[in-house]
């Protein structure tokens, strides 16, 4: 079995409670200031989620309310980017927060001299902002956003990129994801996956994961387990030995 040499990340959903009252929250005030009259709320947002990319999911929104294609072409891109700014002063005003257990885990790969990285696909613009404001002095070695890439999850472009960048091979490696797409797309580059759901996300079909859990857990406080079908043993707090436990997990 190869050492685990670096973690790739998720972001929304997974580091961060950022979908519901955050990126739903700025896609409405975008609609409100563009005058239009569409409010998304936490059952539909939820729905809506299943589209990956910002931009997609307005996009494939826009054409189900009837919206010409010419228009949306517009439309869509000009919304997501002020939805992106109004984003970005969410977490600027500390709207956003990673969640319980997160921190823990990451200083301890970075003592031990595992390699962090993200996948993701929201925008650098404000990515790279709620990481260096919740997770000061915390280096991601390698963060690759959906606006660097052609595809977007549930394909594993994400994934195969930054091991391009860190330059590994993918069973030395292990992702950490919330949802179905993002397993998807990590398991399509051979990535070993671990499951961290969110409220939104319980629901999905994770079968091919090596564990699941419904958060990363801390000591005296532990996850539920939902599943382990790697056999890590993991009592609910997920840490590096657990992580190191996945590797060779990659398709179930």
């Amino acid at each position: 079995m190869s050492p685990l040499e670096a973690v790739v990340f998720d972001v929304d959903g997974t580091l961060v409670d950022s979908e519901r009252d955050g990126h739903r929250v700025a896609f409405n005030l975008a609609f409100e200031e563009f005058g239009l009259p569409y409010r998304w709320d936490v059952e539909e947002y939820g729905r809506l989620l299943r589209t990956t990319g910002g931009q997609r999911r307005i996009d494939g929104y826009l054409a189900g309310q009837g919206v010409p294609e010419e228009e949306r072409a517009e439309l869509a891109p000009a919304l997501h980017r002020r939805k992106t700014a109004l984003m970005s002063g969410l977490v600027d005003e500390g709207t956003v927060g990673d969640r319980p257990g997160v921190k823990r885990l990451l200083e301890e790969l970075v003592e031990e001299g595992v390699r962090l990285a993200v996948a993701t696909t929201g925008s650098r613009g404000w990515v790279e902002r709620l990481l260096e404001r919740l997770l000061p002095g915390l280096a991601f070695e390698v963060v690759v956003c959906g606006d660097e890439v052609a595809e977007r999850k549930p394909d594993p472009e994400a994934f195969t990129t930054a091991l391009e960048r860190l330059k590994l091979a993918a069973d030395r490696v292990v992702a950490v994801e919330d949802s179905a797409e993002g397993l998807e797309s990590a398991v399509g580059a051979g990535l070993a996956t671990a499951i961290v759901v969110n409220g939104y996300t319980r629901g999905h079909d994770l079968d091919r994961a090596g564990l699941v859990l419904d958060g990363f857990g801390e000591p005296g406080a532990p996850a539920e387990v939902i599943q382990d079908r790697a056999g890590t043993g993991c009592s609910g707090v997920l840490d590096m030995a657990t992580l190191a436990r996945l590797l060779g997990f990659a398709t179930g």
